[in-house]
């Protein structure tokens, strides 16, 4: 079996840095095939997505209890076929097709057979290819999660909010700004200029170049204050945001920091008007599955960026560490 493993002897899952760009040490080996354990199953890998969480942990972050050995396949989101089933499942069976999130802890999605487990994994409609199904995992479930649980926002179309999305161009944005206007958003987004059609094609009111003098103060074009800011982009203080806030607006900061973290702690312990919250992401069956059947509804779809075959892992590994991608990039295996 082949997969991408990430090797060096002194400083193993991390990236280099070149010229002032990322780069990786990578190899395609073969590995024995991995077998599944109890309330997991094996899949013959069809494409695998690529999460910045994934080239962030190669880079340090969790550096102290990730990965737990090497050499080490990166990787979470796959899609396709159970070809095995370890002791205790009775809800898959080989031949079914899926879509898995692989604990951060294990990895693996980078192969052409991973280990899944059912926790987390739900059956793929035939509507939704392989590609599609490897693109949803991780941004379905961090936009789903945030948009209902921290947002308060209701898909049945009744929310009546003014939301920010910012970097929504990207995997996570693509699918916040069609979740947002599914609740009965007003839904204002910014993104690069290259990208501004097509996030207002999704379903956004206004679209901000995050370049111009107005995209840098966040400011609604028709005046509105925001009562949810979703911010995508790289950590920014609550007070980059506070002059367009609604009295009683938050924050929620996708990619939290520590200062994130302390700020919202300081914000509960003074009793402050303006939230500002970290989000994570938990992952789950019950809210993929409902991710999913909003995809197979027509009611959202994900924008793929590129794919790249398993032999090129490395390549599609920088595409996304340069951070320009429009929606997901995503690596195809067995095929």
């Amino acid at each position: 079996m082949k997969y991408l493993s990430f090797h060096n002897s002194s400083f193993a899952f991390r990236y280099f840095n070149v010229h002032g760009k990322a780069t990786c040490l990578a190899f395609l080996v073969d590995v024995p095939l991995p077998k599944p354990k109890k309330g997991e199953v094996l899949v013959k890998v069809e494409a695998a997505g690529i999460n910045a969480v994934d080239w962030k942990i190669q880079g340090g972050l969790l550096k102290h209890i990730l990965p737990l050995k090497f050499p080490h396949i990166p990787g979470t989101d796959i899609s396709g076929e159970v070809v095995g089933v370890g002791p205790g499942v009775a809800n898959f069976i080989p031949g079914d097709k899926i879509i898995s999130w692989i604990n951060l802890l294990k990895g693996g999605s980078l192969a052409e057979y991973a280990v899944a487990p059912i926790t987390s994994t739900v059956k793929r409609p035939p509507i939704i290819s392989p590609v599609e199904g490897a693109s949803v995992p991780v941004t379905g479930l961090t936009a789903l999660q945030s948009a209902k649980n921290v947002a308060g926002i209701r898909l049945d179309g009744s929310s009546n909010l003014n939301v920010l999305i910012t970097a929504a161009s990207g995997g996570v944005g693509t699918l916040y700004v069609q979740l947002a206007k599914l609740g009965g958003c007003f839904v204002t987004a910014t993104c690069g200029a290259r990208n501004m059609a097509l996030v207002k094609n999704l379903g956004a009111d206004e679209v901000l170049d995050y370049k111009t003098p107005e995209g840098l103060r966040y400011q609604s074009p028709s005046g509105r204050k925001y009562d949810v800011v979703v911010h995508l982009a790289p950590y920014q203080p609550l007070e980059a945001f506070k002059a367009e806030l609604a009295p009683k607006g938050m924050v929620i900061d996708m990619t939290p920091t520590l200062k994130t973290i302390a700020r919202d702690w300081y914000n509960k312990l003074t009793f402050a008007k303006h939230k500002f919250v970290p989000f994570v992401m938990t992952a789950n069956a019950a809210d993929l599955q409902e991710v999913i059947d909003l995809m197979e509804a027509g009611k959202l779809k994900v924008i793929v960026d590129s794919t790249y075959p398993l032999e090129k892992s490395a390549d599609a590994w920088a595409c996304s560490i340069r951070g320009h991608a429009t929606g997901k990039v995503v690596v195809t295996c067995n095929n």
